[in-house]
């Protein structure tokens, strides 16, 4: 049987958008079981904690239960990979920070692009650095710590959790900015830097405002700067690095991730959904009373940030000559 041109132009119009039917369907009924969220470094630190106040909002905004499941190594490489391989239906999603955009460059050979193999879903949180001493030395402001460096080549010892970390590719960035030479000690963990730091076996760390505010306040550490552009609300007597070193700025940031492919319905909803938690009063207080700055934005203006961070901390890798171990 032989269709008029305009029914069977309806028909295969309609035989066409099928597919779409069922994928927005599915979208629209997400999340239907657990989500997994991977922190890709182990629990305690400002990654998991922002982490598990995401999935909680989450858990009650989509009704589902949102897990948290920490699954550190290889500098973040193990977790990230991990969504990467995972199936792009929005089930198993991805802590993201400053550590995959480091690693881009840092890391010769990876199981994947990060900038390729994930796709952003939401900002959540910028978490400024304290630039901060040992008591024990001598310099009690930055321009004194600048030029007490410069008068002592070698003899400060610049501490971090690791190579290629946050705080010690932001102290390679001061260097590279300051003309100074500091001696860099990779420790195993923060909290391992941290007790050396208080004990004096190492005089200067980078450390985030989570985990450095209480020992700046009681006297234990010396604040020398803060690392994001302007003072914050927290120190307002301490400057900011940029203050003396114009141009200076480095921060921690997280957000969440999904494997690339994740329909747009999906991503969109997570964004939203996160969106409105970030912007929630008792949200936002938690995170500043972390010393964090709340984030929101699209999930193109989340991968504009990757990419820009990708950018800056691949320069400084590079110009460092940082490699993993």
């Amino acid at each position: 049987m032989k269709l008029p041109r305009r029914q069977f132009l309806h028909l295969a119009a309609g035989t066409a958008a099928l597919p779409a039917v069922p994928h927005f369907a599915f979208a629209q009924a997400y999340p239907t079981r657990p989500v997994r969220l991977i922190v890709p470094v182990g629990p305690a630190g400002a990654t998991d904690i922002t982490a598990r106040l995401v999935g909680q909002w989450l858990s009650e905004r989509l009704g589902q239960q949102f897990i948290i499941e920490n699954r550190p190594g290889a500098g973040t490489n193990i977790g990230t990979e991990a969504v990467v391989r995972a199936p792009a239906d929005g089930y198993m999603l991805l802590m993201v920070g400053p550590s995959n955009a480091i690693n881009a460059t840092l890391y010769d050979k990876l199981n994947f692009n990060f900038l390729r193999d994930i796709a952003p879903v939401a900002p959540i949180v910028r978490f400024p650095y304290i630039m901060m001493v040992n008591p024990a030395v001598p310099a009690k402001t930055l321009p004194e710590f600048i030029a007490y460096t410069k008068a002592n080549p070698g003899k400060i010892s610049m501490a971090s959790p690791g190579i290629g970390s946050t705080p010690h590719v932001n102290g390679e960035l001061f260097k590279v900015m300051t003309g100074i030479n500091m001696v860099h000690v990779p420790y195993r963990s923060a909290a391992a830097v941290m007790t050396d730091l208080l004990s004096g076996q190492v005089q200067l760390y980078f450390g985030t405002t989570a985990s450095s505010l209480e020992y700046v306040r009681t006297g234990k550490l010396r604040a020398l700067a803060v690392t994001i552009e302007r003072r914050l609300d927290a120190l307002p007597d301490i400057p900011a690095v940029a203050e003396f070193v114009p141009g200076y700025e480095a921060s921690g940031w997280f957000g969440v991730g999904a494997p690339s492919n994740t329909p747009v319905e999906i991503i969109d909803k997570l964004n939203k959904e996160i969106d409105a938690g970030v912007a929630d009063p008792k949200m936002k207080a938690r995170l500043a009373d972390l010393g964090g700055i709340a984030l929101t934005g699209s999930p193109s203006d989340f991968g504009k940030l990757i990419v820009e961070e990708t950018e800056k901390w691949g320069k400084v890798v590079k110009f460092a000559g940082v490699k993993a171990d």
